[in-house]
């Protein structure tokens, strides 16, 4: 009797000789275990971030998980100076969440002083967490926006998006990037809103459940009036604004300014085809 054997030169197999361990290379040079890490990231729900002179704005889709729960929280603050946005898994967001804010503690309680920004990535672990980072935040030389990627890459971004259909949301900000440097925190998350609309099906759209802003930067009056009424989070000695989410009140607010100005940018698309129209017939005609 004659044992038949699988064919073990097949492509599932032989990925999975080297999917067990971190450390193991394919012969292709690849590391499995981050390519699933990373496919987990862009199917989270989308985050995006935009950085001015001043202020660094994160943007945020949150999911439902069924039709009778409650949306899961996306925006998470590690320290009065710095908060994250996350794409993936909640669970692994969690752990490295939690982690960040006492690596923040215990440089505070040590040094007397803030966590830079750059520091808060710097993790090991015995395997590669399936969720990416927005972190923003503001210290002694300002303003910053980094990426975390399972990968193990930390960059420096003016504006960046990740998750689900991040690259539509990244042609948005590729458009609009020149505008970011002197923006204020209304037209940063206007463009942040601008971005993450992208990422979403036409017959969806963005409502104060399922959209998430945070904030964090230094104001250019803080003894002005309005400064002071715009953001109550704000250090009247210095301007220095707190990484704080947005109330649902706040957030309702710069919705409708979106939807109005989205409204206002179609009907002016709108009324210059038939111009453009009629030009073309006249041309015609001639």
């Amino acid at each position: 009797m004659v044992r038949s054997r699988c064919c073990t030169n097949s492509p599932s197999s032989f990925r999975n000789q080297y999917d067990n361990d971190i450390s193991t290379f394919s012969p292709h040079g690849r590391l499995h275990q981050i390519e699933y890490a990373l496919e987990a990231v862009k199917q989270g729900s989308a985050c995006v971030g935009i950085k001015s002179d001043r202020f660094v704005v994160l943007v945020a889709l949150q999911r439902q998980g069924g039709e009778l729960a409650s949306y899961q929280k996306k925006v998470v603050k590690l320290d009065g100076h710095m908060g994250i946005s996350f794409a993936g898994l909640t669970s692994d967001a969690r752990v490295l969440s939690n982690y960040l804010r006492s690596e923040c503690m215990r440089h505070k309680m040590t040094f007397s002083r803030p966590l830079p920004t750059y520091r808060a990535s710097h993790r090991y672990g015995s395997r590669p967490y399936g969720v990416g980072f927005l972190i923003a935040g503001h210290d002694a030389a300002g303003p910053h926006l980094y990426e975390f990627s399972p990968a193990g890459n930390c960059l420096d971004y003016v504006a960046h998006a990740i998750g689900s259909r991040a690259q539509s949301a990244r042609t948005y900000l590729e458009k609009h990037v020149a505008e970011f440097a002197t923006s204020s925190v209304a037209d940063l998350i206007r463009h942040g809103l601008g971005a993450l609309r992208e990422t979403m099906p036409s017959d969806k759209d963005l409502t104060v459940e399922n959209v998430a802003i945070a904030v964090v930067g230094v104001t250019e009056n803080p003894s002005d009036e309005a400064t002071i009424a715009a953001f109550p989070h704000m250090r009247k000695e210095d301007g220095f604004v707190a990484f704080h989410a947005l109330s649902r009140e706040e957030v309702d607010r710069h919705l409708k300014a979106h939807q109005q100005t989205a409204g206002t940018g179609a009907a002016a698309a709108g009324g210059d085809a038939p111009a453009a129209a009629a030009g073309e017939a006249m041309d015609t005609s001639e």
